[in-house]
């Protein structure tokens, strides 16, 4: 019989190999010494592939509360009386300007104006027009910056969440979430550095690529905790395993995967033990996160959520309890604000599903001294037009995708507080003063963060990949 050679390897093992050692010289890309020169922080030491960060951190973390499907900025955050003035009429050819739109409204006979049929009031200092729909965030007004400038490039739903999460609309990159958690790491070794949760039903599917680690390391990736039940699928002994006996498969486990990661050098059987050793941690720190019972009823009240019951609002308050433990980034979705029909009777509903709890997680950060070092950002993939899909009536007009503007709102973490920035022309269709891209926006949350966006790099398949590719620049006008 013939005995292989141990000094020889498969073809398959030396493209491994070869691969590992592409990934080797882009981690030693980013911790070459002159990519932290002159704007390094003394003493900004950080658990992640950034051994020092690129200057002093306004933030330390980010909550990321994701509204899928798009809310609709024109009945929200950004009131056009003119638009009102004009329902029922064309929207004019100098305002569209030949503009793409989708083959959802395309075909219409008539592109018919429709004003918003909710009011609006000046909140705070500032003076920020919020809908009546939105009571509760009205009242931090004064906390946040509202961009109602934003414009991004993708017209439906898919592409234009995977462009607002990895800066590109083809999926196979990582996350704004992914990015943060291989630059910077976690501050708590018994949590991910990313955890994403979900409420909301109907409406856009979520996939979970919208908050994955494309080619980065696997795990970078976020965890999804759940609502009820486990919060984590299997993180529970099956019945007859103890503790240590689970300790003991896992220790056996890594010994073989170590074996195999020595031969083959595959940088995924790395991040395959590095999940067994964080899936083992979190069996002690996650029932306890989870564990809801001991906070006060003041906490349910001030988010308006019930003990025991699953909703956005429980979900703030576990965001708020991540912070607390030092998780990097946690992302939020909810669900169904895809208002092609019907807006009038449903826009309230979600509205009410998420107002008081986003509106109560930036005053529980605030008066926790959080607030200072946490960045909150509450907003969807695009807009809504200002011309009617379909029939106009009391209770069913609705609204195409429009990509070229619509609101998000950020606050803490280095936002500046009580600010409006940018504007969008009588209508709501076009952007009429300061745009904010959304590769800008990405440069200007790293830059909160510590980090330089074209220094953050990774190199894939022979290529140096960043998350603002090769755009974006950091927005001083939201920066306070």
């Amino acid at each position: 019989m013939h005995t292989p050679d141990p000094k020889l390897i498969t073809r398959r093992a030396f493209l491994q190999r070869n691969s590992t050692g592409l990934g080797a010289l882009a981690l030693a890309s980013l911790l070459k010494a002159d990519a932290f020169s002159a704007n390094a922080a003394p003493g900004m030491d950080v658990p992640g592939v950034l051994k020092r960060l690129h200057h002093a951190p306004k933030a330390r973390r980010v909550i990321y509360l994701f509204m899928s499907g798009a809310p609709s900025h024109l009945d929200l955050f950004d009131p056009k009386p003119k638009l009102v003035e004009m329902t029922g009429k064309d929207l004019p050819d100098s305002v569209r300007q030949g503009q793409r739109i989708t083959g959802m409204t395309s075909g219409q006979k008539n592109l018919f104006c429709v004003g918003s049929p909710f009011k609006f009031a000046k909140h705070g200092r500032s003076g920020m027009d919020v809908s009546e729909l939105m009571p509760n965030i009205a009242g931090i007004a004064d906390d946040a910056t509202f961009i109602r400038s934003m414009f991004t490039e993708a017209i439906n739903h898919d592409p234009a969440v995977t462009f607002f999460g990895t800066g590109h609309q083809q999926p196979g990159r990582p996350t704004m979430g992914a990015w943060a958690s291989y630059g910077l790491g976690s501050e708590n070794a018994d949590l991910p550095a990313y955890i994403c949760m979900q409420s909301g039903g109907g409406g856009q599917p979520l996939q979970s690529r919208y908050w994955g680690s494309g080619f980065l390391p696997a795990q970078h990736g976020a965890v999804t905790f759940r609502g009820a039940g486990d919060a984590v699928l299997y993180l529970s002994n099956p019945p007859g395993l103890s503790t240590s006996a689970r300790r003991d498969t896992i220790d056996t486990m890594n010994e073989l995967n170590r074996v195999q990661l020595g031969a083959l050098g595959d940088p995924a059987i790395s991040a395959q033990i590095e999940n067994y050793e964080m899936a083992f941690r979190m069996q002690a720190s996650v029932p306890e996160l989870m564990d809801l019972s001991k906070e006060p009823d003041s906490t349910f009240d001030l988010y308006g959520a019930k003990k025991g019951t699953p909703s956005f609002a429980a979900n703030c308050i576990v965001a708020r309890r991540l912070a607390e433990r030092g998780a990097r980034f946690i992302q939020l979705n909810h669900r169904d604000w895809d208002h092609h029909g019907g807006l009038p009777s449903a826009l309230p509903g979600k509205a009410k599903e998420v107002d008081q709890g986003a509106a109560a997680l930036v005053k529980d950060l605030k008066q926790r001294g959080l607030l200072d070092d946490t960045i909150v950002i509450w907003g969807g993939e695009f807009g809504r037009t200002s011309y009617s899909q379909g029939e106009i009536k009391a209770a069913s007009f609705g609204r195409d995708h429009h990509p070229r503007c619509f609101t998000i709102w950020a606050a803490g973490g280095g936002f500046k507080a009580g600010h409006i920035h940018g504007e969008t022309d009588d209508f709501g269709y076009n952007i009429a003063r300061d745009p904010v891209s959304v590769h800008d926006f990405h440069a200007t949350l790293l830059h909160l963060l510590g980090v330089d966006h074209t220094k953050l790099i990774y190199r894939h398949e022979g290529r140096d990949y960043r998350l603002t590719d090769v755009f974006g620049k950091v927005v001083g006008g939201i920066v306070g």
